[in-house]
């Protein structure tokens, strides 16, 4: 389980679109006549189906796992116990939902540890994309128990806060206050929050970072640093991303896709990664989220008050500005989530398909495109045609048959048709 405040999943939904993953492997340059032909699809190998169904299997004890966890521990009464410690020791409200959010957030990741033990290590070793040492793997673990707690501890009070002053519309101030809250952790993140987890430091190929520097003068990003992370010590995957605003603007390559893609696939990767930047994408989705995380709210609002009056008794509290309230609030608000995530996905989606078009308009490398996703697909074991459900509830990305296949067709500057994206382009 994820145990994660309604802000908090805000910055996943970010996640999911500043993190846009694509793979290769190490290859020579292809000869001039054989980049014109088209890339096939990739037949899946017997473990990424393996992989695949697991995984959806896996995804289905997660979600019941995250609602059971907090259930029990509302209808239990361990929740409004915890209320009352901390109460007692805390005395001041500000402090007693400090103490209260610590003790909850490390009950359950106690709870959850062998699970996120399986999911995030065991299974990732069997499957061979992940070399991470079991001290590394505790070490991040820990590394993200505080950094939520510290979160939690900064920011919980504020919807409270809201709960208190204005119990019939705490769900839509709430939402708006996640935007700010969001920029504001965007604009820390790439500066003070991953260099907790690795290694960020300069480009070792000088003549890449020309490149990739160059691309992005030409996609209209100026003054951005471009930064190599040692991930290798993690996982066999591979990432890069165009992260920050303003000052804390840059570009991001693990240092796998960089032992893994030639310099072409690269400047695809990273024309891809500029898309989103320039499209701003990530100023969209914070919108277009922030409406369905209020809608969701709004849900939690309107079912809780019929929980409470039922089981008011059980749960040991009988307002929902009560902190008690919090595993009642998450499950809420996990199950709305569900319903709302077919929508969520399927913009993210959309996202990526422009972003694509961005990437192949600005490099006009089909070729690079196309064998960059297969590489993704084979390394990574990926499943090209994955299944309708998968896709609408677990998919931020499109199908990689898809994307190679509009990789294969995707040629205007071949008939003479205008691009989408020549406006944004300097020096075309």
């Amino acid at each position: 389980m994820r145990l994660t405040l309604f802000v908090g999943i805000l910055l996943l939904s970010l996640a999911a679109v500043t993190d846009a993953q694509t793979a290769g492997s190490q290859s020579s340059i292809a000869a001039a006549d054989t980049r014109t032909e088209r890339v096939p699809v990739p037949e899946p190998t017997p473990e990424a189906v393996s992989y695949y169904r697991s995984g959806n299997v896996l995804w289905v004890i997660t979600n019941v796992w995250g609602l059971l966890i907090p259930s029990l521990i509302l209808f239990a009464g361990v929740s409004a116990r915890l209320r009352t410690w901390a109460q007692r020791l805390g005395r001041k409200w500000f402090f007693t939902i400090g103490l209260y959010f610590i003790a909850f957030t490390v009950i359950v990741f106690l709870v959850d540890l062998p699970l996120s033990y399986y999911q995030g290590y065991v299974r990732q070793h069997d499957y061979g994309l992940s070399n991470q040492t079991f001290g590394k793997w505790t070490q991040d673990q820990v590394t993200g128990l505080i950094i939520g707690i510290i979160g939690g501890v900064l920011f919980l009070w504020v919807p409270y806060l809201l709960l208190r002053k204005s119990p019939r519309r705490w769900w839509l101030y709430t939402g708006l206050l996640a935007i700010p809250f969001i920029v504001m952790v965007s604009l820390i993140q790439p500066i003070w929050i991953d260099p907790l987890f690795n290694t960020f430091g300069p480009m070792k190929d000088k003549a890449l970072e020309a490149d990739i520097l160059r691309l992005a003068e030409r996609a209209g990003i100026e003054g951005s640093r471009v930064y190599e992370v040692a991930k290798s010590e993690d996982t066999n995957a591979v990432n890069a991303y165009v992260a920050g605003v303003g000052t804390t603007k840059r570009i991001v390559l693990w240092d796998t896709i960089l032992a893994k893609l030639n310099r072409e696939q690269l400047l695809v990767v990273m024309g891809h990664e500029m898309g989103h930047y320039v499209l701003g994408h990530i100023w969209k989705l914070i919108l277009i989220m922030s409406a369905l995380i209020i809608g969701a709210l709004y849900a939690v609002h309107r079912t809780s008050g019929w929980m409470i009056a039922r089981y008011r008794d059980r749960f040991g509290f009988s307002e929902l500005s009560d902190v008690a309230s919090l595993p009642l609030i998450i499950v809420l608000f996990s199950l709305a989530s569900l319903v709302v995530t077919p929508v969520a996905l399927a913009v993210q989606r959309h996202f990526e398909h422009e972003a694509d078009r961005f990437g192949l308009e600005i490099t006009q490398d089909n070729y690079a495109a196309a064998t960059a996703f297969v590489k993704l697909q084979q390394e990574n074991l990926g499943m090209p045609r994955p299944g309708r459900l998968y896709k609408w509830w677990r998919a931020s990305h499109p199908p990689l048959g898809d994307r190679i296949d509009f990789s294969n067709d995707y040629r205007p500057w071949e008939t003479n048709q205008p691009l989408v994206y020549v406006d944004y382009f300097r020096g075309q």
